[in-house]
């Protein structure tokens, strides 16, 4: 289990009066142990769930197709181990809770990701235990993170960011999409991720759509790509995008992106402890009209087990409230994408980056490629024909 992780449940637990919290949902089992069972995310039936007590106490609970691996993963940490298809897990649970002393405890559960008839069964086991929602206070804690997150999240953008740029810069008019996803999940793979989340390749005419995948589309001169894509490592994700063109530029898109470019900055500036969510979010859409550009209804958010977490840098809810603020912390970190989808001009352009809420600033994450300029596709290659004719 993870140690630090574990305290910060224990201080919450204190704070909210509960006596014990149960993470069930593939995100928090991994918060908690550092450890994504690798068919939990894919079967939802196949419970795998953390215990830890107000007293610091850990347990772990685990379906019988799984067992091997989190005993292998988590040696010293007391488990319960469920049949698959002769138990019902809820009754495996009740049990392994009233063996810790929580049959009749305030008990903090991801109300949102147990399945009702679970639940129901699950009440029903221990009538005297008292369920309360957990995943408001997980998601408060997973805000603010650890060194350690800090130093994964600081590996993972990396990752994504060298592998987009250096699958573009072998790719040229005549490629299709698939040979662009082709070298960039291959660059993932080699560059450490365990896999990969979100792919979206998006050129030409497509580059309006948000979250599209490759096609069999083949590269034009003159065609801007949108290219992004989530490199995961124990749960953790870092999300980049970059846009490219082929060859030249089309109209305007030179000066689309030198705003966004400064949209980019200004961000950047404005990012530390304290920082309106709402109002960072404003500046960027009074921005973006001075080029008539659409608003979006966000431009940042929390990035870390999940795709999108709180806070959000935009109207979209906090916390579970709607239209409400929140200010920056110190070791938040961000995904925040200053984009047009529909530029108007028959093109769509993102610059998605990672950025970390620092004591006085803060810091930009994905720092591989330099996003200044719109990247042209093809470099890598065309410095090899060159050599080549040398």
């Amino acid at each position: 289990m993870r140690a630090e992780i574990v305290t910060k449940q224990v201080k919450a637990m204190a704070e909210h009066g509960l006596d014990a919290i149960i993470c069930s949902s593939p995100e928090n089992f991994a918060y908690t142990t550092g450890l994504v069972v690798p068919s939990q995310p894919l079967i939802r039936h196949r419970h795998a769930m953390t215990i830890v007590t107000a007293d610091g106490r850990t347990a772990i609970f685990g379906v019988d197709m799984e067992a091997s691996t989190i005993k292998r993963r988590l040696p010293d940490v007391p488990s319960r181990i469920w049949a698959e298809f002769s138990d019902d897990p809820m009754l495996v649970l009740a049990d392994q809770l009233s063996s810790l002393g929580l049959a009749k405890a305030r008990i903090g559960l991801e109300m949102d990701y147990l399945p009702a008839g679970d639940f129901a069964r699950l009440i029903a086991a221990v009538p005297g235990a008292r369920f309360e929602h957990a995943e408001p206070i997980l998601a408060r804690l997973r805000q603010i993170k650890t060194v350690e997150e800090i130093a994964l999240l600081r590996k993972l953008s990396r990752i994504a960011d060298q592998a987009i740029t250096d699958a573009l810069a072998v790719v040229d008019a005549g490629d299709s999409e698939m040979e662009i996803a082709g070298h960039l999940t291959r660059n993932v793979y080699s560059l450490g991720a365990e896999h990969f989340k979100l792919l979206i390749v998006a050129t030409g005419e497509r580059s309006v759509l948000p979250n599209v995948g490759p096609s069999a589309r083949v590269l034009k001169r003159g065609d801007v790509c949108r290219v992004e894509i989530f490199s995961v490592l124990n749960g953790y994700q870092a999300g980049v995008c970059r846009t490219a063109v082929v060859g030249e530029a089309p109209p305007m898109a030179d000066r689309i992106w030198s705003h966004l470019v400064e949209c980019k900055y200004d961000i950047m500036e404005k990012v530390k402890p304290g920082a309106s969510c709402r109002e960072i979010y404003d500046a960027f859409i009074a921005k973006l009209a001075k080029l008539n550009l659409p608003p979006i209804s966000f431009v940042g958010h929390g990035i870390g087990l999940h795709l999108h977490e709180d806070p959000y840098l935009g109207v979209t809810p906090v916390l579970g409230k709607p239209g409400s603020d929140a200010p920056l912390e110190e070791n938040m970190v961000l995904g925040f994408e200053p984009l047009c989808y529909n530029t108007g001009y028959g093109f769509g352009m993102q610059n998605k980056d990672m950025l970390l809420v620092t004591s006085n600033g803060s810091e930009l994450l994905s720092d591989f490629a330099n996003t200044d300029k719109l990247i042209v596709c093809g470099t890598a290659r065309q410095g090899m024909q060159t050599q080549a004719v040398a």
